[in-house]
């Protein structure tokens, strides 16, 4: 299998199942001397970690990572990264493949199963082998390495939508994020969605989601105005996400509804000389390039696939069949989305900090 990798001047490869007995990743490119110690990263990916509350599958995986190289000690005895590739590994400790067998022969409508035995002739039923999203664990870590290099940017994200419902915006407060199981910036719409994922959950159902990442802080110039787009390369890093099945830079499909006028960022000068931006349609973006304004992503994440409700399907050996699956699953998979994007984001962002550093001097 081939594309295991993401980046230019930041490469990410990350490899693993998840049902295998680690997963993990390497990165290349890091600056050398920016201070990094494990702790670093898992606070990350305790945010993105299983089985914390009954929104979310119960498999329980510490998902405690290890940094294998890449790093030493500096001369004040800080561990500063070195400037080789950046090891990082998670052992799986809370597997159950058993939960798969009575599928290992059917594939799930709506999941990768069979795209991924028609094209590599290998069925992986263990939780989805190497296209689970088990993967993503290893994109939160290095994303938490790439927050390093981009030294004053604030990157976060929030769940919006969980099926249906939306928040109401006038609500938003970056500080609800934390205070609820859903990373939801509106504290009226997380109570109601417990009930609304109670019920999804107790039907055996499943719900997508809406997630929205902003990225404060960035300098203007990141992107090229071709094939190096900086929005270009956020969606297609977004839309590499398991699940992900659109997304949006700014208003989105919503500037189709503006006119003109409406749509156009008014600019003036600032008290500083500095160019200053009257709105953000555009979502931080103009051209492929960063404007100083928020960078602003927004992606959709489809139902969950593996559900205990019956569906037509066919087995691997061309007979008809119903499936249902048992074991432990998220009912609304967009809800650990939320950190597996802010990690995309950074990794796109720092990959292009550099680029932009290595094209201009700045």
């Amino acid at each position: 299998m081939s594309h295991n990798t993401f980046g230019h001047l930041l490469r990410l490869t990350t490899w693993g199942e998840s049902h295998g007995p680690a997963i993990g990743a390497v990165l290349d490119g890091c600056p050398p001397g920016i201070a990094l110690t494990e702790s670093d990263l898992q606070s990350y990916l305790d945010k993105r970690r299983p089985g914390q509350t009954r929104h979310t599958t119960q498999r329980r995986e510490p998902d405690q990572v290890k940094i294998l190289s890449g790093v030493f000690e500096d001369g004040n005895g800080e561990q500063v990264t070195t400037g080789t590739p950046i090891a990082l590994h998670i052992d799986n400790i809370d597997q159950r493949s058993k939960d798969y067998g009575d599928i290992a022969d059917k594939f799930r409508p709506g999941h990768a199963d069979i795209t991924y035995w028609q094209k590599y002739g290998i069925r992986d039923y263990r939780g989805g082998g190497r296209s689970s999203a088990r993967e993503t664990a290893m994109r939160v870590a290095a994303g938490a390495v790439a927050r390093k290099i981009l030294d004053g940017v604030t990157i976060r994200g929030a769940l919006v939508q969980i099926g249906p419902n939306r928040i109401d915006r006038t609500n938003w407060d970056w500080s609800a994020v934390d205070e609820n199981p859903f990373f939801c910036p509106d504290r009226q719409a997380a109570q109601s969605w417990e009930g609304y994922l109670d019920g999804v959950r107790k039907a055996g159902s499943s719900a997508g989601a809406v997630i929205e990442v902003v990225a404060e802080g960035l300098p203007v110039g990141l992107g090229a105005p071709l094939y190096g787009k900086l929005d270009q390369d956020l969606a297609s890093a977004m839309m590499s996400i398991n699940a992900v099945k659109g997304v949006e830079i700014g208003d989105g499909f919503a500037a189709a509804e503006l006119a003109g006028e409406a749509n156009a960022d008014e600019i003036r000068i600032d008290a500083d000389g500095a160019p200053s931006y009257g709105s953000n349609h555009a979502g931080g973006v103009l051209g492929g390039i960063s404007t100083g304004q928020p960078v602003v992503v927004r992606f959709a994440v489809k139902p969950t696939s593996s559900i205990l409700t019956p569906r037509k399907t066919i087995d691997r050996h061309g007979n008809e069949t119903d499936i249902r699956t048992t074991g432990r699953h998220d009912p609304c998979v967009g809800i650990r989305a939320v950190p597996v994007g802010e990690a995309m984001m950074a990794l796109v962002l720092a990959d292009h900090l550099l680029r932009h550093r290595a094209q201009t001097g700045a």
